[in-house]
């Protein structure tokens, strides 16, 4: 059982995106305590320091027991980054998204061994990792299997709404094919508890429909008379407050007004769109159903300006105190 007072793990993401950036504020404006830990690149984090102009210490250590846990520092555990002798910010190289992995990879290790609290993630490039012959679709399924992860989920949360997802990196074509009444009752499970984990006492959980005005009766799609709605009657004799199907034009406007503390959206865009709409820069992307908490930035690497000092880090920011709030207790 994770104890509270265990540091929190940073992974820096992609050096050629903005992750060195929004960890090298975050850390000098002081908004990460000192129990904090970064898996990553010394040199890129200096590199990101003197641009911003930054005069935190940023410390190399070996592994996580060596760590110095000091004010005004970074300590970083290199893990396996090699990076290109000539560093081109903002552009694909198979080199750093391979060192990226790394990044992540090692976290977990550290994780599962009860030898940090939780995760939060910097942005990875998925083309960066999949030239390096790391295929997979995104941080999600990377967190999945190397916990041996069976029944998890993507959360979405901003100061406005909050989405889960039924399916995530999956072709569209492909969302009807996997939507089955076991997964369904799984989301509306897992958002249910996540609620709970977030300090909600009795969430209210919408359940989107997937087809256009909630199939009317059959008229555009058998999914929610096949599996959506005996899901939501499932979880309703389980005690959950689970309601729906709701057409998705009209059901992220009501969660917005606050008739529902989650969404169940049933594929990848029908759920971020609204997120990111009410709000991209304090999104933050949770996995729920982890054997600990990891939280990350609701936004990609932003290549196109990456290096300029321009990145906000107000996402990292929230992902961040997020993971503080989910693992406040003595114990999870």
């Amino acid at each position: 059982m994770l104890k509270k007072n265990l540091p929190i793990g940073i992974t820096m993401g992609d050096a050629a995106g903005i992750g060195p950036e929004i960890l090298i504020q975050t850390y000098t404006q002081g908004l990460i305590n000192k129990y904090s830990v970064v898996y990553g690149n010394v040199e890129i984090l200096r590199y990101a320091a003197n641009l911003l102009k930054s005069k935190i210490r940023i410390v190399s250590f070996n592994n996580i027991d060596e760590v110095e846990f000091q004010e005004d520092t970074i300590g970083v555990i290199e893990c396996e980054s090699v990076m290109p002798k000539k560093f081109l910010p903002g552009k694909v190289n198979p080199l750093i998204g391979k060192a990226s992995f790394n990044y992540v990879k090692e976290a977990i290790m550290d994780a599962l061994k009860c030898r940090i609290r939780a995760i939060v993630t910097a942005p990875l490039n998925k083309e960066s990792m999949h030239k390096a012959g790391v295929q997979y679709p995104g941080h999600t399924e990377i967190f999945a299997k190397y916990t041996n992860t069976k029944k998890y989920a993507m959360l979405l949360s901003n100061r406005m709404i909050r989405v889960l997802l039924v399916t995530i990196h999956i072709p569209l074509s492909k969302v009807a094919e996997t939507i089955t009444l076991n997964k369904e009752l799984s989301a509306i499970e897992m958002a249910n508890n996540a609620c709970i984990q977030l300090g909600i006492k009795h969430p209210k959980v919408a359940i989107a429909a997937l087809n256009p005005h909630a199939s009317e009766g059959g008229k555009f799609g058998i999914e929610e008379s096949k599996f959506i709605l005996p899901a939501i009657r499932l979880a309703q004799k389980k005690g959950i407050n689970a309601t729906g199907p709701w057409p998705s034009d009209t059901v992220f406007m009501k969660a917005h007004q606050g008739d529902f503390d989650i969404v169940v959206a049933q594929y990848h865009d029908q759920g971020l769109i609204p997120i990111k709409y009410l709000g991209l820069n304090h999104g933050v992307n949770i996995t729920i159903g982890l054997p600990f908490v990891r939280t990350s930035v609701d936004h990609g690497t932003a290549f196109d300006i990456a290096w300029q000092g321009k990145a906000n880090p107000e996402s990292f920011i929230e992902a961040y105190n997020l993971a503080l709030l989910m693992t406040s207790k003595d114990s999870y």
